[in-house]
């Protein structure tokens, strides 16, 4: 009964939250979330809710990560796999090299491969962070895509740097040679396995489940594939392969999947809708479980008395935390400066090959600006996977004796998530104020030409209809009025796309063409509102019943959807 309790607790003040940050706009949802959760936990009369990182990983992580990747563009995740990469993998080991021996000098009685360990701590992007506080952000398209796909991608490395890193602490010996052979080992194999599982679900899900049961099983469905992360993960764990790669890559291919979907109509509404509930249920559980371990970590870190590094204050332990997260927007900054500037060598040397020179940076102009480098640098948050990691750390060593420092390393840890993650949220608007971005109508040239072909096709498809029905009508010599009837029908329908061609044949987009294509979304809106209100007056007169209503209400509700659904994304 306390854990059902505890459950409905945490489920509420989940969705409290998100109405208190619609009152203060200025605080990121996550730090909202984890300020809650300490107030919740502190002080000792609190809840108490001891996190265990395994299955923090598996029942929060998994399904977010594979979420995520399941949205993540693929056209752009390949165009960008180079910068991606270099911040997921290359931006990862020269945090750990770097900031580990920064930390080793900070404690000179930190054993070498401990400093290593908190380094490998410290390296992963949290991308639901990121994405909260610069949702509201101008931020440009490339850059938030590489940001994006960092995020999903540095979790495994960080996390196996982080294994190895623990593993030489323990045992005293280190091989590079075996450790880059296990690295790619661990990386490639979960990445298959989560493929494979995906690849045999979606074989299954068309070959046996959609083309013998329909949309009848639409339900079932949507529950296998909420199992999906959870199964990923947990088949590439057992094979000792990474888990979380594994769910990211079955939410790629899961991706890749949907896109050959075209039926299914009710299987991807539910699907959308169920998802947007459980991403924003777990994004809320994940801060605020954060949050309620504040309290014990604090408490833990001031308690244990460091012989070895010395005596310690609060305001000590804060020093620590600032000096070691400006190590890290450190590095980052120089990593990002380095791995531009050497991208943009490359580039210049392959346009001089090839004779077409092209420079290929978030902004569009060449060499990355100083604001985006800032951005860029600030956007490197750290949160739930920190965390998780740190709370693993062994409690013993080999010998039996407690493991160096261990409350010290998760203090720090937890210190960096709430630097990062204030200076993220203060920083990133002030770098970003006024930032003239390049017009980049790329993506709004691509829906013109889209929604013209999409017309085309559908004007296409009427005229052999009509055709079709119209030799029929005259084989079974079908009344005149059903015939002038299906005309006006057809008339009508290729009037409507016509117009919506015509709409949008404008080459680039116009201020003129934005306000014809906003007032055509307004008009239909206040018509199809003024629809369901009618419907709810007619039921409420008894002239229709519940399930005519709901059925007409739900026509509508598509087709506003529809209308509405570029206006904003849910926040996760």
């Amino acid at each position: 009964m306390n854990t059902l309790i505890l459950v409905l607790i945490l489920l509420l003040v989940a969705s409290a939250t998100g109405v208190i940050t619609r009152f203060v706009p200025a605080l990121p949802t996550p730090l909202v979330q984890i300020i809650l959760g300490a107030l919740l936990a502190w002080p000792a009369a609190g809840l108490h809710v001891e996190l265990e990182p395994e299955i923090f990983l598996l029942l929060f992580i998994a399904p977010l990560l594979f979420a995520d990747a399941r949205r993540f563009p693929q056209r752009e995740f390949m165009s960008l796999r180079g910068p991606i990469l270099a911040l997921a993998l290359g931006l990862v080991l020269f945090t750990v090299v770097g900031v580990g021996y920064f930390i080793h000098l900070l404690f000179p009685a930190l054993p070498l491969a401990v400093s290593f360990a908190l380094a490998a701590i410290l390296s992963p992007t949290d991308a639901v962070a990121v994405s909260s506080i610069s949702g509201r952000l101008r931020v440009p398209p490339r850059l938030m895509r590489v940001l994006e796909g960092e995020s999903l991608m540095n979790d495994a490395s960080g996390l196996v740097a982080f294994k190895f890193a623990v593993a030489a602490a323990l045992t005293g010996t280190f091989s590079l040679v075996d450790a880059t052979f296990s690295f790619f080992i661990i990386a490639v194999g979960g990445l298959v396995v989560g493929a494979l599982l995906a690849m045999g679900f979606n074989l299954l899900r068309t070959r046996l489940i959609e083309r013998h049961l329909g949309e009848a099983t639409t339900v079932q469905v949507i529950l296998l594939v909420l199992l999906l992360p959870f199964a990923a993960y947990l088949l590439a764990e057992h094979l000792g392969l990474s888990g979380i790669l594994s769910a990211v890559s079955a939410g790629m291919v899961m991706n890749r999947a949907d896109l050959k979907r075209v039926g299914q109509l009710n299987a991807r509404m539910q699907t959308q809708s169920v998802w947007e509930m459980l991403e924003f249920v777990l994004n809320a559980l994940v801060f605020l479980l954060l949050g309620f371990q504040l309290p014990a970590i604090i408490n833990g870190a001031l308690d244990h008395s460091l012989h070895d590094i010395g005596d310690y204050e609060f305001l000590r332990l804060l020093g620590y935390v600032a000096i070691i997260s400006l190590a890290l927007l450190l590095s980052r900054f120089l990593w990002v400066w380095l791995a531009s500037e050497v991208g943009l060598a490359l580039t210049r040397l392959r346009g001089l090959i090839h004779g077409r020179p092209r420079l290929p940076t978030p902004d569009g102009n060449g060499r990355l600006s100083l604001r985006l480098m800032l951005a860029a640098t600030l956007a490197g948050i750290r949160g739930t996977i920190t965390l998780a990691a740190a709370l693993s750390l062994p409690h013993l060593m080999e010998n039996g004796t407690p493991f160096p420092n261990r409350e010290l390393l998760i203090f720090l840890a937890t210190g960096v998530i709430l630097f990062t993650l204030v200076t993220g949220s203060i920083g990133l608007p002030l770098v970003l104020r006024n930032l003239k971005l390049p017009r980049d109508t790329r993506e709004f040239d691509e829906e013109r030409r889209a929604r013209i072909a999409g017309a085309e096709a559908a004007i296409y498809r009427i005229e052999r209809f009509h055709h079709d029905r119209t030799g029929e009508f005259a084989r079974a010599q079908t009344n005149d009025e059903t015939i002038i009837a299906f005309n006006d029908i057809s008339a009508q329908l290729m009037a409507y796309y016509r117009e919506r061609m015509a709409l949008h044949s404008t080459e680039t987009a116009t201020p003129q063409l934005a306000t014809s294509r906003e007032l055509e979304r307004e008009t239909r809106l206040e018509a199809l509102r003024a629809e369901r209100r009618e419907y709810y007056k007619l039921r409420q007169r008894h002239r229709i019943n519940d399930n005519v209503l709901r059925k007409l209400v739900r026509e509508v509700d598509l087709a506003e959807a529809a209308l509405t659904s570029d206006q904003g994304q849910p926040a996760h």
